[in-house]
Parts: structure tokens; sequence; C-alpha cells
């Protein structure tokens, strides 16, 4: 059942985290962010966000630095909103799995292209 919990208010944490790094969030340094997971701790007392983010290896680092400011005001409206007795500590992490993806499909795609000549 623990499991089960912990599963729904990660999601929960994913879906406003969302709308607040989208719509709340003013630091002109967060570009195009995207949430793609998040995993909390059995205790709830931690979550790690998993976030892509669009732009190179500048504009990741200066995102991530503007997520990092803004953490605080993205934790207590994460509290004020899902109404849970401790909101879980937020930690960023770069989600790599999508640029490893895109990476593998191009790389294959060169494969093919070199095997039709």
């Amino acid at each position: 059942m623990a499991k089960n919990r912990t599963g729904r208010v990660g999601e929960q944490i994913k879906k406003e985290l969302s709308v607040l790094i989208q719509n709340e969030v003013k630091d002109p340094r967060v570009g195009f962010v995207t949430v793609t997971g998040v995993d909390v701790t059995s205790d709830l007392s931690q979550a790690k966000v998993y976030i892509s983010i669009f732009g190179d290896e500048e504009k990741k680092a200066e995102s991530l630095k503007g997520l990092d400011k803004a953490l605080g005001y993205l934790r207590t409206e994460l509290g004020k909103r899902m109404r849970l007795r401790h909101t879980p500590e937020l930690i960023f992490k770069v989600d790599e799995s999508i640029e490893y993806g895109s990476r593998i499909e191009k790389l294959l795609g060169e494969i093919t292209q070199d095997e039709e000549k």
C-alpha cells in the first residue's frame, strides 16, 4: 500500500510542478523545461524531480540555476496545492534518457543510410 501512495504522490507532484514551472516561475533563465518523472522516497521526505531541458549545455545550466533559485517558492506552492503534512524536499536532476534516445535514433538512421548507398 505504501508503494501505491508514493506513486500517487509522485504523479501529483509531477503534474503540479509542470504547471508551476510553466506558468508561475518568472525567472528568465528557466527555459523550456519538462518534468519527465518524479521518484519519491517511501517516507515522502524527498522527491527527485527528473527534468528535460531544451537547449545546449549552457542553457541547461542556466535553467537549473533558475529552478534552484525558485526551489523554496515551488516547494511552498506544492505544499499549498497538495495539502501534505510535510512537503518533500525537491531535488532536480536532468533526465538524459530522452537525449540518449534521440542520439541512438540518429545513429540508427545514419547506419541505414550507409547501408542504402
